[in-house]
């Protein structure tokens, strides 16, 4: 397999494993199937990937990506650093409002792996990433606390993704928004602070 059709079959291999890992699981679906929907072949695949925990791997890697990009495009709608963090919602209600949304993918594919796998670290490396953006906003927003402000979102955001799937509500991320909103008000009136001493759209 030359460099030019062994890169054509990875993406087809890809969007095939994407679009089935996503919707069904990464344990149900099965290479054969995948090589089968990428018009390529089973020998092909093992080729390219060397196992079926390599192409999740790399389907995982993928949707990190995109989950990054689409956050990071969606908080540069918001004008301050409180928007930006609280914004982190209305980014995920996107997610839920999609039509093929069908929860945390990292999240469903950890839940069938074996305890220290790759695809365990892989979804311990993407709640990382989670939980340090919403720490860093927090400190933008000038959060008493960031950190542990961080910690709390975070279960905010995590909560949220597992309603929206459950119960297969987008709106639930507006709850999560204001529940959010209520913790960044409870720890500024713990400091003394009123809505307007950190941002003046805090009140709006």
């Amino acid at each position: 397999m030359d460099s030019t059709s062994g890169t054509r079959a990875r993406e087809r291999l890809l969007e095939a494993a994407d679009e089935l890992f996503y919707s069904e699981g990464v344990q149900t679906v099965g290479v054969d199937r995948i090589a089968k929907r990428a018009r390529t072949s089973k020998k092909s695949l093992y080729l390219v990937f060397g196992s079926k925990e390599a192409l999740v791997l790399a389907y995982l890697e993928a949707r990190r990506t995109s989950i990054e990009v689409s956050i990071t495009q969606g908080l540069a709608r918001f004008d301050t650093p409180r928007e930006r963090l609280l914004g982190v919602f209305d980014v995920q209600g996107d997610f839920f409002a999609a039509p093929d949304y069908n929860g945390c993918p990292f999240l469903a594919a950890s839940a069938e792996a074996a305890r220290g796998s790759l695809v365990e670290r892989a979804h311990a490396d993407y709640r990382a990433w989670v939980r340090a953006l919403l720490t860093e906003l927090a400190a933008e927003a000038d959060v008493p606390d960031h950190e542990a402000a961080g910690r709390e979102l975070h279960l905010l955001y995590d909560a949220a993704s597992v309603a929206a799937r459950a119960d297969r509500d987008p709106s639930v991320a507006a709850v999560a928004r204001h529940a959010a909103a209520a913790v960044l008000a409870h720890r500024n009136a713990r400091c003394g602070r009123k809505p307007s001493d950190s941002d003046p759209h805090q009140g709006h």
